[in-house]
């Protein structure tokens, strides 16, 4: 069994690479002089991210291998697994690297909102591309960090940098957005398929079996991950994925209540719910009346 190298404190990552440790809980490493990590696979118990500026090796981030391109930010969040593809001996690309410890950020604004950068979890087919502008605005924020940590730490330190670490992870939702938009052919793809997913998942009874489709399985089913499905179908939609799909299990459920051989209870069934009063609250919720008063209508 492939064994797994835990890391889980700044200075554990800086020796391995063979740099200073400038503070105990945070570290801006410029990659091209750093010494490359080995073949090995690595839990990090540590945020990271990596801004590549050239193409490099492989490697496999989460459940895929990704050959980085040039101009990529890769993230991971503690907890996720980093591994050097066993015929790539080295890995050394120029670039630069980010981490920084959970305990940075407790009791901090980054800390009560950390959650939300949900690109934090997205697989690596995901990575977030960036133009020239981009890049030398991470830089900017990289080094702006940099200089704190060369500082003296004082009262001001800890607010310093993780106000920097905010911006700059502010200014990759805003970069994000822009990829969203920038490649509109290909989400509208992906939205195609989405519908199809939806439609070929009703009409062949799924539903009644497996109970309502789920963001995940709508996710996994288009090979994406879950955050970055959602985050795509808001932006492109202004809407949740959730919400969609409980906006399509409605308008099959008006079609399907105007059949006055099926009860409400019985339609509620089929469209994948386990209890009929749940089916009653979602319709009334998006209709503004009860399904019984709807067909009562009609």
């Amino acid at each position: 069994m492939e064994k797994i190298i835990k890391i889980d404190h700044v200075d554990t990552y800086n020796k391995m690479r063979g740099v200073a440790t400038l503070h105990p809980l945070i570290t801006v490493i410029d990659l091209s002089k750093a010494i490359p990590m080995p073949a090995q696979t690595f839990n990090f118990g540590l945020y990271a991210i990596y801004l590549k500026e050239l193409k490099c090796g492989e490697l496999k981030y989460g459940r895929n291998n990704y050959d980085f391109q040039e101009g990529t930010l890769v993230f991971i969040a503690p907890g996720q697994l980093l591994g050097i593809q066993p015929d790539v001996t080295t890995f050394q690309p120029a670039g630069w690297a980010l981490l920084f410890h959970p305990d940075l950020i407790k009791g901090t604004s980054l800390g009560k909102k950390i959650h939300e950068y949900s690109f934090f979890s997205y697989d690596t087919n995901e990575a977030l591309h960036l133009s020239e502008k981009e890049r030398l605005m991470v830089l900017d924020c990289f080094n702006k960090m940099q200089y704190e940590m060369e500082q003296s730490i004082d009262k001001h330190s800890k607010t310093l940098i993780t106000s920097n670490i905010e911006l700059f992870l502010n200014y990759c939702t805003r970069f994000y957005d822009r990829q969203f938009v920038t490649r509109d052919d290909s989400n509208k793809g992906i939205l195609e398929k989405f519908e199809d997913l939806l439609h070929t998942y009703f009409s062949e009874h799924r539903a009644s079996t497996h109970g309502l489709p789920t963001v995940s399985y709508c996710a996994s089913q288009l090979n994406l991950s879950a955050n970055y499905f959602g985050d795509l179908i808001k932006s492109e939609m202004g809407t949740t994925a959730q919400e969609y799909i409980h906006q399509k299990v409605i308008d099959l459920a008006k079609e399907r209540i105007f059949d006055h051989e099926k009860t409400i209870s019985e339609i509620a069934y089929e469209l994948g719910f386990n209890y009929p009063q749940h089916f009653t609250r979602l319709f009334k919720q998006k209709v503004g009346i009860s399904p019984t008063k709807y067909r009562s209508l009609n």
